[in-house]
């Protein structure tokens, strides 16, 4: 491409700077004769012109057929973008359609986990209501015993203190007295040996 520039170049300085002194002359004489250099004028200018057709036709198909294969490349890409956008909105759409089966689903599904929830619940709370009521038996009964015992060592305290009473009324020197003589008379019986009959 350089070269063909260069060569187009060339030629177009050659036929200026051909004969600059003939110019001059020539300027006067043209008038009257008509211009000499009207064939290389027209030489010059179809080597220019051819030339530039050269250029042209070798430069321009090349880019042109880059922008068609750009274009076809861009128009696929394009018709690949639309065919995806149409699957994604077909699938949108049958999601969509489906979309009342689901949630009819995501209610049976949460429903049936808050029945099981609750059935969990309502099973925890019966087995702690169980050791509860176990727990309290256990008290309750420990507290039975506890008061049972008080009880009885309060009426035994009752019962040693009315005969502690009784016993006092009871008393008077005389049955001290009988009662002491009684005491030491078993205690030395008790003191003295058997003797064998």
């Amino acid at each position: 491409m350089r070269r063909a520039t260069l060569a187009i170049a060339l030629g177009l300085a050659f036929a200026y700077y051909a004969a600059p002194q003939e110019r001059t002359t020539a300027k006067t004489s043209e008038a009257e004769q008509g211009d000499p250099w009207i064939w290389w004028k027209w030489a010059n200018f179809l080597i220019l012109a051819g030339g530039l057709g050269y250029l042209i036709a070798k430069n321009v198909p090349p880019l042109f057929q880059k922008q068609s294969n750009e274009i076809k490349s861009a128009l696929q890409e394009a018709a690949k973008a639309k065919e995806e956008a149409a699957a994604y909105a077909a699938g949108i759409e049958a999601r969509l359609a489906n979309l009342q089966d689901e949630i009819q689903r995501l209610r049976e599904s949460a429903h049936s986990e808050m029945v099981a929830e609750s059935q969990r619940i309502r099973s925890e709370t019966e087995h702690h209501l169980q050791r509860i009521r176990e727990q309290a038996a256990q008290e309750i009964d420990l507290m039975t015993r506890a008061s049972k015992d008080e009880l009885r060592k309060y009426a035994a305290e009752l019962a040693i203190g009315l005969a502690e009473e009784r016993i006092r009324f009871r008393m008077n020197p005389d049955t001290q007295q009988n009662l002491a003589e009684s005491f030491l008379h078993d205690l030395r019986e008790r003191a003295t040996p058997r003797t064998a009959n």
